[in-house]
């Protein structure tokens, strides 16, 4: 995509000394990941995803929801990073400090090679105890669905944010003090509609960053930023790290 970028945009970029980013679903969807919703398909499309990701749901059928989130599990699997998550990777080596924060819970910002990331709701393909919030690794292998915890003999369940469960607090904490220090702001394939994360670029905005969103679609936060950038994640970010700091 040549999209004519703004002169004082490329410069804020250029001489910025900490980016921070929020990515949303929008930079998945382009690697083929099924946004929340888009995932109930096929043997899941009877299933209210919101009546699956809470803790209520696990303890009533511990093996439905384990097996939900096995087959996503699965898509996520067969998914590459973009060029929007690679672009990423590549405006972080141009600044002395970047943080990238985010609600998807695939990993490909990790798969790209981002570095200094917040996940703010989890990790997919991490595992931990649903008694007691421990992250396990490995467990062994019986016909139990879900399997236990080695440690304890609970059950395992997956390492993510279910509705009804707080955000990490070291993460949703760690977002905001970097929210309020950067130099510029990035809003990236998100709706700026789920909280706590929609209140991150407000908070930009309050502390004088300099606030970017990219997204195909205007959200509620369109009209509050500096720079709207109209078009998906893998298009706008190449072109724009590329405009910002051109191959040698």
């Amino acid at each position: 995509m040549n999209l004519p970028f703004p002169n004082q945009l490329i410069e804020a970029l250029k001489n910025a000394t900490h980016i921070a980013v929020l990515t949303g679903a929008g930079i998945s969807a382009e690697s083929g990941v099924p946004t929340f919703r888009e995932a109930q398909t096929g043997l899941w499309a009877q299933y209210d995803p919101q009546e699956l990701a809470t803790p209520q749901a696990f303890r009533r059928n511990p093996k439905l929801v384990w097996e939900w989130y096995a087959w996503r599990r699965e898509l996520v699997a067969k998914a590459e990073p973009n060029p929007g998550h690679l672009a990423l990777v590549a405006l972080e080596s141009k600044v002395p400090q970047f943080t990238l924060i985010t609600q998807n819970v695939d990993g490909l910002h990790e798969r790209a090679g981002s570095q200094a990331i917040i996940e703010l709701h989890g990790n997919i393909m991490r595992t931990k105890c649903f008694e007691n919030g421990r992250l396990v690794n490995s467990w062994p292998a019986t016909n139990d669905v879900p399997p236990h915890c080695p440690h304890c003999g609970g059950m395992l369940r997956p390492d993510v944010v279910w509705f009804g469960e707080s955000l990490p607090y070291e993460a949703l904490e760690t977002a905001v003090a970097s929210t309020q220090t950067c130099d510029i702001f990035f809003s990236i394939g998100t709706s700026a509609l789920v909280q706590p994360a929609a209140s991150l670029p407000i908070k930009a905005i309050q502390a004088g960053a300099i606030t970017v969103e990219i997204n195909p679609q205007p959200t509620p936060l369109t009209t509050h930023v500096d720079y709207a950038l109209t078009g998906s994640a893998g298009s706008v970010l190449p072109a724009l790290v590329a405009a910002a700091f051109p191959p040698a």
